[in-house]
């Protein structure tokens, strides 16, 4: 039996961001694992055929999709009132919807800041606390929350980026220690670049990064993750040589990061 694989349609996972890139990739993984997948997306076309795919991949799993943008103040609280509502229990919590910034913050529009900071930091937060407290009532459950290794990062024009990733990866390690022992395990992801429309490339580039080992598949950055949480990591970073990478990143300055600006200033947007 393969680690996490449960009997087919014995449990459930919910996945945000789950129309396309990662979250399309987590919830076709968590339904050949035997789930049953609730799949939440703000893009109603796309979210409806990518669970198309995931019924067809997996056909002895229900698939339900419930289309909401959750970069507002009240969506956790929506979210879980659907759930309870249509009597979803929630035995794995995949908190993956993000939104990529890349421009200095005196440049950022307020409402940008305002729905990066709702989905990544508040969504996420009460999420975590309202399908936790259900888990613990039910024996135990398990949460993926996505970082990001850009908060080894905090370079020019990722300022509210990497910040919000960064609460994101301190909130879930101190919020894992919070509830393992009363059976609920809280994993953060932190990958690096992944092939995907997330930081607008284009796919003769990302086809490129991907050759090159520069980027990671959202396939494969989606079993690593699945990985780490199955297995209870409170953190990880997939990808052995980018956890070698780190102390570089923290330790970049001076001329590197004025060469650095200077060539990226004309990507922000």
């Amino acid at each position: 039996m393969r680690r996490g694989e449960v009997f087919p349609g014995s449990k459930t996972a919910l996945v945000t961001g789950a129309s396309k890139g990662i979250g399309r990739c987590y919830a076709r993984q968590l339904a050949a694992l035997g789930y049953n997948v609730l799949m939440v997306a703000s893009g109603e076309e796309e979210l409806l055929r990518s669970a198309e795919e995931v019924r067809q991949q997996s056909p002895r799993v229900w698939v339900r999709t419930w289309i909401k943008d959750l970069a507002t103040p009240t969506a956790a609280e929506e979210l879980f009132a659907y759930t309870e509502g249509e009597g979803i229990k929630v035995d794995v919590l995949v908190n993956n919807a993000g939104i990529f910034s890349f421009c200095d913050i005196l440049s950022t529009p307020v409402e940008r800041i305002e729905r990066v900071i709702y989905l990544h930091d508040l969504t996420t937060t009460k999420t975590c606390r309202l399908y936790a407290e259900d888990m613990i009532g039910r024996g135990g459950g398990r949460i993926l929350n996505m970082s990001s290794y850009s908060i080894w990062m905090p370079y020019p024009g990722l300022s509210l980026y990497s910040a919000s990733k960064a609460y994101l990866k301190s909130f879930s390690v101190a919020f894992s220690k919070e509830v393992e022992e009363r059976g609920v395990t809280v994993t953060a992801i932190c990958p690096a670049g992944i092939a995907t429309d997330l930081y607008g490339l284009s796919p003769r580039l990302q086809r490129f990064g991907l050759k090159t080992g520069i980027l990671m598949s959202p396939e494969s950055c989606a079993r690593r993750a699945l990985n780490g949480m199955f297995r209870g990591q409170r953190c990880k970073v997939p990808d052995w040589w980018f956890r070698l990478f780190i102390p570089i990143c923290q330790c970049l300055g001076g001329a590197p990061m004025r060469w650095l600006r200077n060539y990226t200033m004309k990507f922000q947007k």
